[in-house]
């Protein structure tokens, strides 16, 4: 554990005799400045990402009429975790993580233009999404640990979970925000506009990451980089609470999050849906995620939460499988929100225990492990999920991977200590 950081004026904390009450504990974070600086960079630009999700989800379909190629556009968009986030996480401890994130925004907003350029000239083309897939893909395995590592230096240790709520509900607020926008500006204005906001909402990261103030410096080394990477690996790799953390969210990133790729299928095909339905199911799973973060913002720096995290995994089996086998619009918005509140809770808490476990000189590295595994699971399942439902349809695919869920998470209340007693 990292002791507490020295703070500027701006950013004191309440006494230690405070009693907070219960809106002001949930949204306690909020008190430093460099924090709400990028808090609202952030969800200006995650939810122009959305907008552009909304567009290019129901552009590939609509081109191709192939789940496969829905989910290989996901995987596309992922795959480059695998390939580059544990050389990130070096970087992220070697480097000032904030140059670093520029440069992930600098190329997330090149990918964006060109794709909004492309489609108004009416040359667009499935592969050109694609490219564009995997080149933000390799902004955000470079930027991505570095933004993990960054928000430490934020605030203080004490404050590190609520923050970490904060920052999934800024990402799920903006898929409330981002695809009710992303519905409206397709339908009224083309997929090209949704593809211009998002590389124009880039510029609120940029601009917070320029007038923050950090506290990390990075340590000067004389070690090669395999030699750092190595040591990230085997730190994870000696540590049983941490090489459980990572294998949990691994499966679960793998077996959850399909559902929302293939919600274009299940919108078209199980309910009879346009772009707007669509948007709105979006809506609704974005929802679900925010009340699923507001309750991890209140536990704040709570006991066992890995026991929660658990519960919690078993209670998005559930709704998952409900959701796959009904045929009834608002049941499935419902149960949609449910699944999108729990899966929210479960990483949110999953992140805060490996954040919390991980020294600052390592920081980096370890969490660079942690986002290859659970981000880059997501790609892998997506693919597996894309290609099962072509073959299966997707009901039974997404419906098979929630009780999935629910055993793996029995399996690990039982007998898994090292995640129980956090």
């Amino acid at each position: 554990m990292r002791s507490p950081s020295p703070k500027a004026e701006s950013d004191l904390a309440d006494p230690p005799s405070a009693k907070p009450g219960v809106v002001r504990a949930t949204f306690r974070a909020f008190q430093y400045r460099n924090f709400r600086l990028m808090w609202a960079g952030a969800f200006t630009s995650t939810t122009g990402a959305f907008v552009q999700e909304v567009a290019q989800s129901w552009l590939v379909y609509t081109l191709t009429e192939s789940a496969f190629l829905l989910g290989l556009t996901a995987f596309l968009n992922g795959a480059p975790i695998l390939l580059f986030s544990l050389l990130g996480g070096v970087a992220a401890d070697r480097m000032d993580r904030r140059k670093l994130l520029l440069f992930s925004q600098y190329v997330q907003t090149l990918s964006a233009l060109t794709l909004a350029l492309l489609i108004w000239m009416e040359v667009i083309a499935v592969w050109h999404i694609m490219a564009a897939a995997f080149a933000t893909g390799v902004g955000q395995a470079f930027g991505g640990p570095a933004y993990q590592a960054l928000i430490p230096s934020l605030v203080d240790e004490e404050d590190l979970p609520n923050a970490i709520a904060l920052i999934s509900i800024q990402f799920n607020l903006a898929r409330v925000v981002g695809p009710v926008v992303g519905g409206l500006a397709f339908t009224t204005l083309g997929a090209a506009a949704c593809f211009g906001i998002n590389g124009l909402s880039f510029m609120a990261v940029i601009v917070s990451l320029l007038i923050i103030r950090l506290r990390f410096v990075p340590q000067k080394t004389e070690a090669h980089v395999l030699q750092s990477l190595k040591q990230g690996l085997s730190f994870v790799y000696r540590h049983p609470s941490l090489r459980a953390l990572v294998l949990l969210s691994t499966i679960t990133a793998f077996l959850a999050v399909p559902l929302i790729m293939l919600l274009p299928v299940f919108a078209r095909e199980t309910y009879g849906l346009g772009a707007r339905g669509y948007s709105t199911m979006m809506a609704f799973s974005g929802a679900g995620a925010i009340t699923g973060a507001l309750f991890v913002a209140w536990l704040g720096n709570a006991a066992r939460k890995g026991r929660m995290s658990l519960l919690m995994q078993m209670a998005l089996g559930v709704a998952t499988v409900t959701f796959a086998l009904g045929t009834n619009l608002w049941l499935g918005c419902g149960f949609v929100f449910l699944a999108g509140g729990a899966i929210l809770a479960v990483f949110a808490l999953l992140n805060s225990l490996v954040q919390l476990l991980a020294p600052e000189e390592m920081r980096g590295r370890i969490l660079s492990v942690y986002h290859t595994a659970f981000r880059g699971a997501m790609p892998l399942g997506n693919l597996a999920a894309g290609s099962l439902a072509n073959r299966f349809g997707a009901p039974r695919v997404i419906a098979a991977n929630g009780v999935i869920l629910f055993f793996i998470a029995l399996v690990y209340l039982i007998r898994n200590k090292q995640v129980t007693r956090l």
